[in-house]
């Protein structure tokens, strides 16, 4: 028998564009019966082109090349292929190479807010967040019925509010650019009074209490409790979503 070599992937020299194509090549040599190549992705067997096998000039053995080409999509980022020699003198998965590949897509945009509860007269900011390969390297924010309201400002990737105020209710857009493509991610603004209502989540209902004495509770929990504590004739009003 003679013994193959570890084989050789060739064929990847840069990131490779979602929607691209790209072309592995896999090569062993010095085997007798002549190899067999076979590609993975992880776990999975993938379809390459049928091995082409060459004899080698004054030697018995024999060198074995296999291609597999992808189409690849943004679940291809740092995925990892395989190529292993088949052979009756090796056990399975003795002799492989492996191929990280990288994808360029553009961004999934989302908006982030700095609370849930935005509260009139307080600070507050939008954080846009886009994933993608690269990283998104320019921001542009809009608000979708006019201008950006007069104490919003744009500060990259977050649009930072001084002092919110009802008149900056509405839907704002966050266009992220990575240079492979441009994404926008939405998020409709309703500011609430200073004395806002807060939602707690509880085995499957919603329990709501008016905020009372709030102000001075380091928390939404402890807000709750000097709520029920201190108001004992106060309402609990369950709301169940279906």
């Amino acid at each position: 028998l003679g013994v193959p070599g570890k084989p050789q992937i060739s064929g990847f020299e840069s990131d490779v564009p979602e929607g691209g194509k790209v072309t592995l090549t896999c090569t062993s040599t010095g085997s007798k019966p002549p190899a067999r190549l076979r590609w993975y992705r992880g776990d999975q067997e993938l379809q390459g082109r049928p091995d082409v096998v060459e004899s080698v000039p004054d030697d018995p053995t024999y060198n074995v090349s296999s291609e597999l080409t992808l189409e690849v999509s943004r679940s291809d980022d740092e995925a990892v292929i395989i190529c292993a020699v088949d052979h009756p003198s090796l056990a399975p998965g003795d002799k492989r190479s492996e191929q990280r590949l990288r994808v360029l897509y553009s961004p999934i945009v989302t908006i982030e807010p700095q609370s849930d509860l935005p509260r009139e007269g307080e600070k507050f900011y939008l954080k846009c967040s886009g994933k993608g390969n690269p990283e998104p390297t320019s921001y542009i924010w809009e608000k979708k019925d006019g201008e950006l309201p007069p104490l919003a400002k744009v500060d990259g990737a977050f649009l930072r509010f001084e002092m919110l105020n009802k008149s900056d209710n509405g839907g704002y857009l966050c266009n992220a650019d990575n240079g492979i493509g441009i994404s926008q991610g939405e998020y409709t603004l309703l500011v609430q009074d200073p004395t806002a209502i807060y939602l707690i989540r509880h085995k499957g209902t919603y329990l709501t209490h008016e905020a009372k004495g709030s102000d001075d509770a380091p928390d939404a929990d402890t807000a709750i409790i000097n709520a029920e504590g201190g108001h004992s004739g106060a309402e609990d009003k369950k709301e169940y979503f279906i």
